[in-house]
């Protein structure tokens, strides 16, 4: 059964693509028909793709490993922001750092040291220094926080990238080809659909549409995560209590023997 119903889809204008005139030959496949000089998209392929696309993250999180939410767009960031931190995402939402991937070691030091002047601001270090020294301290932290925030806990690479709008975040979609990293994509009927592993055919601009899409992308999440858990406590119940086996105790007189 799909993730989603047509009715849904058409409801919340995903099949709505780009004028003709901006389209992407490769997009033919996933184009039902051009109305107005608008291409609209085949929805049925949307709901195949999109389960695809759901099931793959699915695996991923239930396996342990973190997904990297991408979006920068003033539709989208909001609506991935609130959902990444929902459960606990890694998200990117403000602008994407070039080597944020490909560069990650710098990118984790550049973590560290926001995580520093946390611990500055705790133990009353950052109280010693001048007034103008904490400001300076302040307005880096507030830069890095703004572009680094959403991954501070991210300790390794993500297992994929889910992305809104390719042509907008290419970067990332590079940066992740070069590292084998695989993609998940909202693809407009303007953009490449062959730059990512698992592109779903929507329309990239609508808050309805997006809303939506991201919706059973998170419900894939949680239910990788919540089978996850349910692993984890059903080997927790499984594993066998080991008895300690008693030390022989070994006078001098045994010894002597």
């Amino acid at each position: 059964m799909a993730r989603v119903t047509y009715q849904e889809l058409l409801d919340a204008g995903v099949h709505f693509g780009h004028l003709k005139r901006k389209w992407h030959p490769k997009m033919a496949p996933f184009i039902f028909m051009e109305k107005n000089d608008i291409h609209i998209i085949d929805l049925h392929q949307t709901q195949t793709r999109l389960d695809e696309a759901a099931n793959a993250i699915k695996s991923i999180v239930k396996s342990g490993r973190k997904v990297l939410f991408v979006a920068t767009k003033k539709q989208a960031k909001e609506i991935i922001e609130a959902e990444a931190k929902r459960l606990n995402m890694p998200f990117v939402t403000e602008r994407w750092l070039g080597g944020m991937l490909t560069n990650f070691t710098t990118v984790r030091k550049s973590i560290k040291k926001m995580s520093n002047i946390d611990k500055m601001d705790s133990n009353g270090t950052l109280a010693t220094l001048s007034k103008k020294e904490r400001l300076m301290v302040a307005r880096e932290r507030e830069k890095l926080g703004r572009v680094l925030g959403g991954i501070e806990d991210l300790s390794r690479l993500p297992a994929a990238l889910f992305i809104i709008d390719i042509k907008k975040e290419h970067i990332a979609v590079k940066e992740a080809q070069k590292l084998n990293i695989p993609t998940i994509a909202m693809v407009d009927t303007n953009s490449d659909p062959t730059l990512v592993d698992f592109p779903i055919p929507a329309n990239d601009d609508a808050t309805k549409s997006i809303t939506l899409i991201t919706k059973v992308i998170m419900q894939a999440v949680e239910e990788g995560l919540q089978e996850r858990k349910h692993d984890k406590d059903a080997e927790a119940v499984a594993e066998p209590e080991v008895e300690e086996t008693p030390t022989a105790v070994v006078t001098p007189e045994a010894e002597a023997e």
